[in-house]
């Protein structure tokens, strides 16, 4: 990499106009929802990004467009909406949907930035092996599948990409023994194993690098050190694996909190007046992962006992902590480096995650735990430690970057810049917030959906849903459409969706004022290509 990246110095004939550009460190988390103290959760062990949200602004009211890793990834680098991506499963590759979209790296790296990356931006399965190989000047880097040689020393890879924990290993040996035993080979055993994954979480006396993360960030604070000798302008960008499942961090981040302390979610019932196929039955938890004696989980709509939601949460926020305590290693490189005048840091979670609540765990829903995600911004130039309360999107996040870098923004993108915002953090940018999620009717255990999309609209105080039987995957749903079934969530006085308010006389206005901005929004929607 130290060569490619002296030869792109070398033969660059106009250095001196571009070391003036602004660098980019682009850090993306997995699952990580706003559970963050710079986000008012005081229980929370998070100091290095709330450092990052003292030199910048924190946008508190930012949603996803999808709550699932490829979809809203691929939303939030190509500043579309997943109707027109048309990326709403784990499954479908980005150019093959859309051969000539031009992404936000790929559009730095046509604008004179070395574009370079590590760990998990886009999601792998929509993409090329490349990692979408024309958005990066450099090779990526990926951890997905582990390198040895590369870990803590003394330290294998972690098993299976995950697991380091002598319990946790046997566990797994004995489930493949399991497996062998019942005479299952090739894609029947693979299918088992996907099916008992191991643990949905671990606690190892390790060090951070015995980890995937670990050397992620590692390996990044190394090419940081690089580029910055290359003094031209980079966008780098940094895909940490955590706090998704399974919940494995090293000992000392389980250590930071009590676990008897966690509080456990408030409302653990499904929505009062709302369609079964608005929930999730906690498919992603219960189908693929285990309790450490090998257990499954229950699955279906019933909470999950008090010690197993208060061992899934006290995971949950260790592996935060652990993330945390990852992004503070890049801010470290970046200052050291003498970077930080001239870098934008943007740090966000693709989606919210659900903690128990409405029974339900992991994201895959529209409801706000599942849609509500971080976006922290910090720019040279701007104040830091600003708190911005208007609803943003990851959509605004390209037309920020390209403002925010001096370049000319793309034409036909569906977010807006937010840099007035950066500007005077009182300012509002738009009036409502939009996400969706595709669903199947009955049980809902197809959690990429099969025949109905659900979009969702957030207002300053209220969350309404409309779910279409059209062929959304045809581009059919019009602003004529008439949905099946209507949602209406009321956030000053009902903020944890208890009940679905949309057929009280009280909030009739309401809703049809709310019917009017989903008209508006899917006539829109269905010009955007």
């Amino acid at each position: 990499m130290k060569k490619l990246i002296l030869f792109l110095f070398l033969s660059s004939s106009s250095v001196f106009a571009q070391k003036q550009k602004p660098n980019v460190l682009f850090i993306a988390l997995d699952d990580l929802k706003p559970l963050l103290n710079c986000y008012g959760e005081k229980q929370m062990k998070t100091p290095n990004i709330d450092r990052l949200a003292k030199m910048g602004t924190i946008f508190m009211n930012n949603y996803c467009q999808q709550a699932v890793c490829a979809p809203t990834r691929a939303s939030l680098l190509t500043g579309q909406r997943p109707d027109y991506t048309r990326i709403w499963d784990l499954k479908t590759q980005i150019r093959d949907m859309n051969p000539n979209i031009v992404t936000l790296p790929q559009y730095f790296k046509q604008n004179g930035y070395v574009t370079a990356g590590i760990g998990k931006v886009f999601d792998q399965r929509s993409v090329d092996k490349g990692y979408e190989s024309a958005s990066w000047t450099l090779p990526y880097t990926t951890y997905f599948k582990s390198k040895p040689n590369e870990y803590a020393k003394g330290f294998e890879p972690p098993l299976d990409e995950y697991y380091q924990a002598p319990e946790t290993k046997k566990l797994i040996e004995k489930i493949k023994n399991e497996a062998t035993a019942k005479g299952l080979t090739g894609e029947k055993f693979d299918a088992y194993m996907k099916l008992n994954r191991g643990p949905a979480y671990e606690a190892a006396n390790v060090p951070d690098d015995a980890y995937n993360d670990g050397v992620i960030a590692r390996k990044a604070v190394e090419t940081i050190g690089e580029l910055a000798k290359s003094k031209e302008p980079f966008f780098y960008a940094v895909g940490f694996a955590k706090p998704h499942l399974p919940f494995c961090s090293p000992q000392k981040y389980w250590d930071m909190y009590d676990r008897s302390k966690i509080s456990l979610a408030a409302f653990q019932e499904l929505t009062k007046g709302t369609e079964k196929f608005a929930f999730q039955p906690s498919g992603e938890l219960v189908n693929n992962y285990v309790l450490p004696n090998g257990e499954r989980y229950d699955t279906g709509y019933t909470p999950k006992a008090e010690a197993q939601q208060r061992a899934l949460i006290h995971g949950y926020y260790a592996a935060v902590s652990y993330a945390d305590a990852q992004v503070g290693k890049l801010l470290d490189e970046i200052e050291k480096q003498g970077l930080t005048q001239n870098t934008i840091i943007v740090l966000w979670g693709d989606h919210g995650w659900h903690l128990g609540d409405h029974t339900m765990w992991c994201k895959h829903s529209n409801f706000e735990q599942a849609t509500h995600a971080p976006l922290i911004i910090a720019s040279p130039n701007f104040k830091g430690n600003q708190r911005a309360e208007g609803l943003t999107e990851f959509v605004d996040v390209f037309p920020t970057l390209t403002d925010l870098a001096g370049l000319k923004t793309p034409e036909n993108l569906a977010g807006k810049s937010l840099v007035p915002v950066l500007k005077n953090p009182k300012i509002e940018v738009k009036t409502y917030a939009q996400s969706q999620y595709p669903r199947s009717k009955g049980d809902n255990t197809d959690l990429e959906g099969n025949g109905l999309m659900g979009y969702t609209i957030r207002t300053k105080h209220y969350r309404y849903t409309a779910w279409f039987e059209e062929n959304y995957k045809k581009n059919k749903i019009l602003s004529t459409a008439k949905p099946i079934a209507v949602e209406l969530y009321d956030y000053q006085k009902d903020p944890n969706e208890t009940e679905n308010l949309v057929n009280k006389v009280s909030y009739r206005q309401i809703a049809k004022d709310h019917e009017k901005l989903m008209t508006e929004f899917l006539a829109t929607q269905n010009h955007s290509r």
